[in-house]
């Protein structure tokens, strides 16, 4: 079990001083994501049981990174398998969520290995950003970390953005990354832009892209994209339809 703590976060719902509306409208509906996900907890897990897509990426980071090297899991939910995964095979994870449940339920993930996994809670907009030490108290997930994680895995987050923003957030991880640091992704196939859907008892507004279109938004950002596979999943629980899930495994250029 990793022995690393949540950090202590700034209340989401209050104001953090010089922010103009826009950025506090945009807070307050990621608040109320990470309140979606509070609720849903373990259930999130119980619909989607199966990761083969997600392992095979996480097989892919481990045996392209050194012993010991930096690994940034940006939504991380339960954990599961991520993070026991790339914590076993001796890298340093630090693994941030803005759901307080999804964190506990991460830190008490059964992992292990040489290096104990750290662990923010943080909006993965503010990532890179001044806002991650201003805000969240992470300063090595603000300018200062710039360059310092060898991979970034980022498993079916990018999905709760608004599609204007994920260009934005692919480059703030790319800062994040070294240079030809690594970025694994997963994503759903389909052609939204924060659309409400219904998710697990909760509504969630969804974003997904059409698998050429999500290729050219990763090369726009900084990145090539190394590979590219679909997977049909069918999730467990009967009140969510069937899927194509994207798995990416992609490199930052430059």
């Amino acid at each position: 079990m990793t022995t690393g703590q949540i950090s202590d976060p700034f209340p989401v719902g209050e104001d953090a001083g010089d922010d103009g509306p826009d950025v506090r409208r945009r807070r307050a509906a990621r608040a109320l994501q990470a309140v979606a996900f509070d609720t849903i907890g373990a259930g999130y897990g119980e619909a989607f049981p199966a990761k083969d897509g997600q392992l095979e990426c996480g097989r892919r980071v481990l045996a392209a990174l050194e012993p010991g090297a930096r690994v940034l899991d940006v939504g991380c939910g339960t954990g599961e398998p991520t993070l026991p995964q790339l914590t076993a095979g001796g890298l340093r994870v630090t693994a941030v969520d803005l759901s307080d449940v999804m964190l506990t339920l991460a830190r008490q993930s059964r992992s292990t290995g040489p290096f104990p996994a750290e662990f923010h809670r943080i909006d993965l907009y503010d990532l890179a950003t001044e806002r991650a030490d201003r805000v969240w108290g992470a300063p090595s997930l603000g300018p200062a970390g710039r360059g310092s994680f060898a991979a970034v895995t980022a498993f079916f987050s990018l999905i709760l953005l608004p599609q204007d923003e994920i260009p934005t957030v692919l480059g703030r991880l790319r800062e994040l990354l070294r240079p030809g640091g690594l970025l694994a992704l997963g994503m759903v196939e389909a052609d939204l832009d924060h659309v409400p859907l219904p998710f697990l008892g909760r509504e969630l507004r969804i974003s997904g892209y059409l698998r050429e279109d999500l290729e050219r938004v990763l090369v726009a950002a900084g990145f090539s994209v190394e590979e590219c596979s679909g997977h049909p999943y069918a999730p467990a629980s009967t009140t969510l339809p069937p899927e194509e899930q994207l798995f990416l495994c992609c490199r930052r250029v430059g």
